[in-house]
């Protein structure tokens, strides 16, 4: 037999360049099945957006890949939405740039036999849904006598814009620079007392019985006397007018100690020291997860009070602004740290920025704990169910409102970032939810 050596060597470039063409082939077949998806993905999202669903309600919705830097989907994105609790991802973002590991809890200085304390605007001290012992330990075990300092700064008891009949609302708590107790009292009602248990104790003396109210308790709009129906093994938790005298009384009677009150003057602020309370994460989890409108108010007095040494919230949203947003593609209106205001606007596109500046911030695995996640925690807990959450978002909703604005992590394993708001409807919310819900999940299925 005759063996011809250029014979092989041609076979052999063959069966490569069949298997190049064939590899070739697969993925323009694949691309092709890809694109055809995609294509297939954006007409059911056109037609879920112009459907009788949102038909009369104001919708928009901004989708970003930020591996490509390009936007996915634009639909109203550059228009202007109220969007209730999705500004808490602004006041977010300022903490996050702003606010160390840890929450300041008060400033002190010391005079021979006296101590002199100062609220930061820390919301944590004796809150029951995120609480830290070292201020309070700190204060009753000091060998000295106790002076709290005057409010060194007198903010307006709600936000701009807030509605002020919500004043008896638990998610309404006053602002302040020293609170406590999340400036809520709890009250506590069961069979076997005609009255129920007040939390602080030094409530239980301002209770009142009136069979007429319609709530369980109702505060008297001006004043601490708290009305009670009849209420059998229910607890309600109701704000409480805040003053400095009034934090005082309720410190003096929880450490079982005097607590007197002097003017900001006689304090010495240059050389101040500092107790930390609550690590900020844990108060971000709350902020973020259970939407916590007295946090995320509290929180921009924090930073307030670490770049002026004043307590004022438009001094933290002024700076933040100037420092950080100067490069949104929109304006911001924006006037309070938890979206109670309808005074906000923003747009879908803005959001979307904000969104990539947190992620630039922080690790995606600790920014997704954070966060509500969908089918698994907080405000998104009964919404988005999946094997695994897909969707790492801020709801926002106020009456006839209802936006989310977060990260979408698709099948592929690919982050999509995306802000979807929705306002002016009058359809009830669950079908605007089940709408968004379909939407989100073309996303999750085909990109």
């Amino acid at each position: 037999m005759i063996y011809y050596p250029n014979k092989s060597v041609q076979i052999l470039k063959y069966n490569i360049l069949k298997k190049a063409f064939f590899l070739i082939f697969l993925i323009i077949v694949l691309a092709l099945q890809s694109c055809s998806s995609q294509k297939q993905m954006f007409i059911q999202i056109n037609q879920e957006l112009n459907s009788e669903t949102f038909q009369q309600n104001f919708s928009g919705l901004a989708v970003y890949d930020p591996v490509s830097k390009k936007n996915v989907l634009e639909h109203n994105s550059e228009k202007y939405f109220t969007p209730a609790s999705n500004i808490k991802l602004l006041t977010f973002y300022a903490a996050l740039k702003e606010l160390q590991d840890s929450i300041p809890g008060i400033r002190y200085t010391s005079k021979t036999d006296s101590l002199i304390f100062w609220g930061t605007g820390d919301p944590s001290f004796l809150n029951p849904n995120v609480s830290s012992p070292k201020v309070f330990d700190f204060l009753k075990n000091s060998k000295q006598d106790l002076y709290l300092v005057e409010n060194n700064y007198s903010p307006d008891a709600f936000g701009p814009g807030w509605a002020w009949d919500d004043y008896n609302d638990s998610y309404a708590s006053e602002i302040s620079n020293f609170p406590i107790y999340g400036n809520l009292a709890q009250f506590t009602f069961s069979e076997e007392d005609s009255i129920p248990t007040a939390i602080p104790k030094y409530f239980q003396k301002a209770l009142k019985k009136n069979a007429a109210i319609s709530t369980s308790v109702k505060r008297v709009l001006e004043t601490n006397t708290f009305q009670f129906n009849s209420a059998k093994n229910d607890t309600v938790r109701v704000p409480f007018k805040t003053s400095s005298a009034l934090t005082a009384k309720i410190l003096s009677d929880t450490l079982k100690r005097t607590v007197q009150l002097i003017p900001f003057s006689n304090t010495n602020a240059e050389k101040s020291n500092t107790i930390y309370s609550v690590a900020s994460d844990s108060v971000y989890k709350i902020m973020l997860q259970q939407s916590d409108n007295f946090i995320a108010e509290q929180l921009l007095l924090l930073i307030s009070e670490k770049i002026s040494d004043s307590l004022n919230s438009k001094i933290t949203i002024e700076y933040i602004q100037k420092t950080y947003f100067k490069d949104l593609p929109d304006e911001i209106k924006w006037v309070d740290g938890s979206g109670l205001s309808r005074y906000n606007l923003i747009t879908p596109r803005t959001l979307i920025k904000i969104l990539e500046k947190i992620y630039q911030e922080i690790p995606q695995e600790k920014l997704f704990y954070l966060l509500p996640q969908g089918g698994k925690s907080g405000s998104l807990k009964e919404m988005y169910k999946n094997e695994e959450p897909y969707v790492f978002a801020k709801t926002g909703s106020l009456r006839n409102n209802h936006n989310l604005s977060g990260f979408l992590k698709t099948r592929s394993g690919k982050v999509l970032l995306f802000s979807f708001m929705n306002n002016n409807y009058v359809i009830a919310s669950s079908e605007i939810k089940k709408s968004m819900e379909k939407i989100l999940l073309q996303f999750y299925n085909n990109y």
